[in-house]
């Protein structure tokens, strides 16, 4: 299995905060928030690999993360997809077929945001995708009812299968919203390409979801623990003083 990383966004929303810093190398505490999320992968031992795609602005800041900061026990290996601004970027899809044919990747493959920090072991993901046998993703309860109108809703039957996903639904079907967690079968990439050359989205993970389960069976592993999606900054100062008072990952 390999890890791929998505780190080549522009964070605007997070400026000026990261005007000259990726929010993944924001800090909370003493850890940046992207070694919180190789912690979690670390724990992972099937994981061989990390691959972090990210851009020309901000290559060179991961590179020196990796080469200084990172304690694992993974290979790490940065990549600058070349783009330069918003206006460019490849997308978060586009980033992860950068890095597949890049790296010539014939793997299975967990893909994730380098931003959303969480409090479930990353094993009980990858053991209910063994159990399957199956793509999956992750899914969770959105308690603010409001939040689902911005994120990935899912529609899942008894026993976890995806039977429908939107894309900031103006009407979610659901309560169950999915955090950029995914992890693919190696004879899944293929379909990364296909989708692409289709003239789909290459912008949003989760816009491969809805045009996947299409084609084959997509399972969810439903989480019940905290995620915080790093993306304003709202969300980094209020994450900042939940630490603070030891209460980051409490509901």
């Amino acid at each position: 299995m390999q890890c791929v990383l998505l780190a080549a966004g522009y964070a605007t929303r997070l400026r000026p905060l990261t005007d000259n810093m990726p929010k993944a190398l924001l800090r909370l505490g003493d850890k940046t928030i992207l070694e919180m999320v190789t912690d979690k992968i670390d724990e992972v031992g099937e994981a061989e690999n990390i691959y972090i795609v990210t851009n020309e602005k901000f290559h060179t800041q991961f590179e020196e993360w990796a080469k200084t900061e990172y304690k694992g026990g993974k290979t790490v290996k940065v990549l600058n997809d070349h783009t330069t601004s918003n206006e460019n970027r490849l997308g978060a899809i586009g980033d992860l077929k950068y890095v597949i044919d890049n790296e010539n990747i014939d793997d299975e493959i967990l893909v994730m945001a380098s931003d959303n920090i969480f409090d479930f072991p990353l094993t009980d993901f990858t053991a209910k995708y063994r159990e399957t046998g199956c793509d999956m993703i992750c899914a969770h309860t959105i308690e603010n009812k409001n939040d689902l109108h911005s994120m990935g809703v899912v529609e899942l039957d008894g026993n976890g299968k995806v039977l429908s996903f939107e894309e900031k639904p103006e009407n979610p079907k659901s309560d169950l919203g999915v955090p950029p967690f995914y992890l693919y079968k190696r004879d899944t990439l293929p379909l990364i390409d296909q989708y692409l050359a289709e003239g789909n989205n290459p912008d949003a993970p989760g816009h491969f979801i809805p045009w996947l389960i299409g084609r084959r069976d997509v399972y969810a592993y439903v989480f019940d623990a905290v995620r915080i999606d790093i993306g304003t900054p709202e969300s980094y100062y209020d994450a900042c003083d939940r630490l603070k008072k030891g209460i980051l990952f409490r509901k």
